[in-house]
């Protein structure tokens, strides 16, 4: 039986040695039996209140830091099949906000991110799974149009919705949040370098462009060539109680 998520979870293990045990993600990412779980559209409406005062109470943060930094924690574990599944394979699973599921059960991260069993997952025709049979294969013919899936589902059909409604709540900029997924992204390929094929920089350059974002970070090499991810948005973990700067931050010390 085909594994359609096969190539994103081997990057998982070969990243942080497992993929069943991350806080934060299913184990191999896929919700078998989808009790106790909702889809993340309830972020947009009442889950919203949980997830902002369970970050609040995580960092003890007012509420405008709260809300960014739950932002940066959801975006960059929401996004990390789809860079990985794009990176290794060229094969995206569609993170709409109906086809993932959340809960907020685990206390150790701040959410707990799963896929649907029959989540719909976009591959070139040259993809060994465009000829399983599949029904929730997507066979496109380009990478560009790979890349536009990428980007309607992740962005336009589940981040998008969620930043309009936590700007509704409290008051930050699009660019602000936004440079937290840039970020994200750079960050999730960077750490999968050694194991993924191509330029990791190159990679990067393709994913921020195709989510309108490559202007929000830089990448910069390090005296012993590998690269880091230079931010020019703020996080606000500066603004905590025990104040925080991340590396790469635009705010120096």
């Amino acid at each position: 039986m085909p594994q359609p998520l096969a190539p994103i979870t081997d990057t998982l293990r070969a990243m942080f040695g497992t993929s069943t045990q991350l806080p934060g993600l299913a184990p191999d990412l896929l919700v078998t039996d989808p009790t106790g779980w909702r889809p993340a559209a309830d972020l947009t409406g009442t889950g919203l209140d949980t997830l902002l005062e369970s970050s609040s109470r995580r960092w003890n943060a007012q509420p405008h830091a709260a809300a960014a930094l739950a932002w940066k924690a959801y975006t960059y574990w929401l996004a990390l099949p789809a860079v990985l599944g794009y990176a290794s394979a060229r094969r995206v699973p569609l993170l709409t906000a109906q086809d993932v599921l959340i809960h907020f059960d685990d206390p150790r991260p701040l959410v707990t991110l799963g896929l649907r069993s029959d989540i719909t997952v976009a591959v070139l025709a040259s993809d060994p799974l465009a000829l399983s049979g599949l029904p929730q294969v997507k066979v496109v013919p380009t990478e560009a149009a790979l890349r536009e899936e990428l980007r309607a589902s992740l962005l336009d059909q589940h981040l998008t919705p969620l930043l309009d409604a936590i700007h509704g709540r409290v008051r930050l900029g699009r660019r602000t949040l936004l440079g937290s997924l840039a970020s994200g992204v750079s960050y999730a390929v960077l750490r999968s370098a050694d194991v993924l094929p191509g330029r990791s920089t190159d990679t990067i350059d393709t994913l921020l462009a195709t989510l309108g974002v490559d202007d929000l970070v830089e990448l910069v090499q390090g005296p012993t060539g590998r690269f880091d991810v230079q931010r020019k948005t703020c996080c606000l973990a500066f603004t905590l109680p025990q104040p925080k700067l991340c590396k790469g931050c635009c705010i120096k010390p």
